[in-house]
């Protein structure tokens, strides 16, 4: 088994990614580390966070071996580059672009491209998707998540915008591979003033809410 398919094992096997965007790069590499207490361990910092290079390239270093680290917002193929050589494994996005596809490819990290309809997420997957993001996952709902899973069984994704406590299991439920919270999980205003210890039990309640919903579907 490859590096990659460890990495990717990793990220379903756990059930949660935290997405993390700020205004400010100030405090992320705290804010990972809480959220990792709580026992996410996949974190993913998205590109529109001022700094974010230089955080992931930071947090890739302090936490290996224990946390994955991801880029979000990752639209062209420029930016993934960037992003795999400042240390992230997995590469998410709001949107289709096979050249970022190619990308991940090239360098062998985890590409999760954004699609919305059953026409662009097999598009996705057929070019090369590992985990396709269903984006955004509340416009439909988990019953959505539910209908997708008839016609492609074979397709692992994710919903991501929006998904909160109430729905995280209900997702699972319906045929999500995983959740990505953000911010639902993320007290921006705590952060701001340092108190990040809500951060952390809140990420514990995703978890356990994922680990609830798996064992209720098993």
């Amino acid at each position: 088994m490859s590096l990659k398919d460890d990495h990717l094992r990793f990220i379903l096997d756990g059930g949660v990614v935290a997405v993390v965007r700020a205004a400010r790069s100030a405090r992320l590499v705290e804010v990972v580390s809480a959220i990792s207490e709580g026992g996410i361990r996949a974190i993913e910092v998205t590109l529109t966070t001022p700094g974010a290079l230089e955080v992931i390239a930071e947090c890739a270093e302090r936490f290996r071996g224990t946390v994955l680290i991801g880029a979000g917002t990752v639209l062209d193929p420029e930016t993934a580059r960037a992003a795999i050589l400042a240390g992230a494994e997995y590469l998410v996005a709001p949107s289709l672009n096979p050249a970022v596809i190619e990308v991940c490819r090239r360098y062998s990290k985890i590409a999760i491209p954004g699609a919305l309809t059953p026409t662009e997420i097999l598009t996705a997957w057929e070019c090369g998707a590992d985990i396709v993001k269903v984006f955004p996952a509340t416009t439909f709902g988990p019953r959505y998540f539910r209908d997708l899973k008839g016609p492609f069984p074979h397709i692992a994704l994710i919903p991501t915008g929006g998904v909160n406590l109430e729905t995280a299991g209900e997702f699972i439920k319906a045929g999500a591979c995983a959740v990505a919270v953000g911010s639902n999980l993320i007290d921006t205003r705590a952060i701001e003033e340092g108190r990040l210890q809500g951060v952390t039990e809140t990420a514990r309640k995703y978890v356990e809410a994922v680990r609830a919903a798996r064992q209720a579907s098993a």
